[in-house]
């Protein structure tokens, strides 16, 4: 039942399908904001919840149990989530098909470009762009008759990156990438037909679709944005919201419960940071030492980019030796770090996308680097690696997929409590693995944590609290060294991307009471490397069914 359940998800969303690997449906980009395609994702996932329902989950073996559980908790997600009005919102700043699209079709991404027929493929995925945005606009404008809109703060910054996609020469389009340089496995013969159906795409498919889009946003779409931050100013707003907080924790916590966890972080994070202000023997204030910490010449030495790349690049060295106490297995996917596109710098963050199991494509850190003569040192250089590379993100969504033991579902899906809940965990194993030795670098491995625990104040705060986009910038930028740009950009993200915030925190925080746990439960018995090894061999799952499988194998420790 799941390897049919996988099979069939990829017909139904091909996208995500190209993301995988599983090269089947790269020619196709489905109109996913029509009615149809609503109504045929709740068919898929009704058959689905009843099919799961005619096992008796007491006759499973132990691991099928953790699979039955994990399967029955993602169908009825899915449903509920099918009831919520985002359809009315079918893209922001930071996630939906525009953005995403562009990032395909330079040919750096996800869809291959290595033969004749992954170049046609390509064409016809993009040929039906202008019909999904033809359905995004008539959603656009159902949520502005049902009061279904998106802040205005985030449509300003949605109309720049429609326009930077919008070119009267082909050959500087984002899209143009693939045919600007072939590789040697398309023949010679084919190139210059493929080279004129690239330029007439982008001339007639890409550019226009765009342009449409920008202009129905500045034009229609915009007077009718709301002045409001939080989601629950929409109709039917809070219940959303609650879907969210469920969604993206994988726990029953309420908002409010979230908040006060956040408040009671940021405070205990701040003496830290306070201490640490003291031993550097800073006159000022620890707001003071944040000003200092953004605006000091001497914490901004870069000139390149490239060099910027480098310290990234030698941190994984310096950790190598001290990884091998702490992981007994180690994934087999390789591992690259690269610079952000420019056509979507501004707005990114540094991210993990990840690699294939088949190893023929890496897992890639990529780091937005805006201006390399203001990239600091102090915003956490060594905890961001250990997040978003090793043994953060690589490690736990690389060996994931190398599992051949789990269903497709496990080994390609996640949670993000759990994949960002260990990501963030991760980066508290600094000093084991040899790094923080400078008290910048603690600093800036706790400014990563506490930007964490503001996100529980400041994500709530705005969708449940009535905090504007205002107060939400001044209190990161109080409660940290940041730029006031990066601020933006995060508050403008969370505002986009209700509840996805929280789902670092509240993960990292139950991975840490579950170690704790342990160690106390097995004493002498307990290994580091053992529980790491363990917990990510079982893969990402909602918080409660991983801790069911955690207390499992402890009791086979004693």
């Amino acid at each position: 039942m799941f390897d049919q359940y996988w099979d069939e998800r990829a017909r139904l969303y091909p996208l995500e399908a190209t993301g995988l690997g599983d090269n089947r449906y790269n020619d196709q980009l489905p109109n996913s904001g029509t009615a149809a395609y609503r109504a045929a994702q709740q068919q898929f996932f009704e058959r689905y919840l009843t099919q799961v329902r005619t096992f008796d989950r007491a006759k499973l073996s132990d691991h099928d149990r953790v699979s039955y559980d994990i399967f029955l908790y993602e169908m009825q997600m899915r449903l509920e989530g099918l009831r919520q009005p985002t359809w009315m919102m079918p893209f922001t700043q930071v996630n939906g098909l525009p953005i995403s699209l562009a990032q395909l079709g330079a040919g750096t991404g996800d869809q291959p470009f290595k033969t004749t027929q992954d170049y046609d493929n390509w064409l016809s995925r993009v040929r039906a762009y202008p019909a999904w945005a033809d359905t995004a606009i008539s959603n656009f404008r159902r949520g502005m008759r049902a009061g279904v809109v998106l802040p205005r703060a985030l449509v300003e910054k949605m109309l720049p990156q429609l326009q930077a996609l919008v070119t009267a020469d082909p050959a500087k389009s984002a899209f143009y990438g693939p045919v600007a340089k072939f590789p040697a496995t398309v023949p010679a013969a084919d190139q210059p037909r493929l080279t004129a159906a690239y330029q007439q795409a982008i001339r007639e498919q890409v550019a226009p679709t765009y342009q449409k889009l920008h202009d129905f946003l500045q034009n229609e779409y915009l007077p009718k944005a709301r002045p409001s931050t939080g989601i629950s100013a929409v109709p039917g707003g809070e219940k959303l919201y609650r879907y969210a907080v469920k969604q993206w924790t994988t726990t029953d916590q309420t908002p409010d419960q979230i908040y006060q966890t956040g408040l009671s972080e940021v405070k205990r994070i701040r003496a830290e940071m306070d201490k640490i202000r003291g031993e550097v023997g800073f006159q000022g204030d620890l707001n003071a030492f944040f000003t200092y910490l953004s605006t000091d010449k001497q914490f901004m030495p870069f000139r390149t980019a490239d060099e910027v790349l480098a310290v990234y690049r030698g941190i994984q060295a310096k950790i190598d030796p001290n990884l091998k106490k702490m992981f007994g297995k180690v994934p087999k996917t390789g591992f690259e770090v690269r610079q952000t596109e420019a056509f979507r710098a501004a707005s990114a963050s540094a991210q993990y996308n990840r690699g294939l199991p088949d190893g023929t494509r890496p897992g890639i850190f990529y780091v937005p680097i805006l201006d390399p003569t203001q990239y600091n040192v102090t915003r956490g250089m060594e905890a961001l690696f250990l997040h978003e590379a090793i043994p953060g993100h690589h490690y736990q969504i690389a060996l994931q997929q190398e599992n051949t033991s789990l269903p497709k579902f496990r080994r390609f899906g996640g949670y993000g409590a759990f994949v960002e809940g260990w990501a963030l965990y991760t980066e508290s194993l600094g000093k084991e693995l040899g790094l923080y030795t400078d008290p910048y670098q603690r600093v800036g491995a706790l400014n990563t944590e506490i930007h964490r625990a503001i996100r529980l104040v400041v994500d709530v705060g705005m969708h449940s609290k009535g905090m504007t986009r205002e107060q939400a910038i001044k209190y990161l930028m109080d409660n940290r060294p940041i730029s006031e740009q990066a601020a933006v950009a995060e508050i403008e993200r969370y505002m986009a991307n209700p509840g996805q915030a929280l789902s670092y925190k509240i993960g990292q925080l139950k991975i840490l009471e579950l170690r704790r746990k342990y160690e106390k439960q097995l004493g002498p018995k307990f290994r580091l490397s053992a529980f790491h090894d363990q917990l990510l061999a079982n893969a990402a799952m909602p918080l409660a069914i991983a801790e069911k499988a955690m207390d499992a194998w402890a009791a086979t420790q004693k």
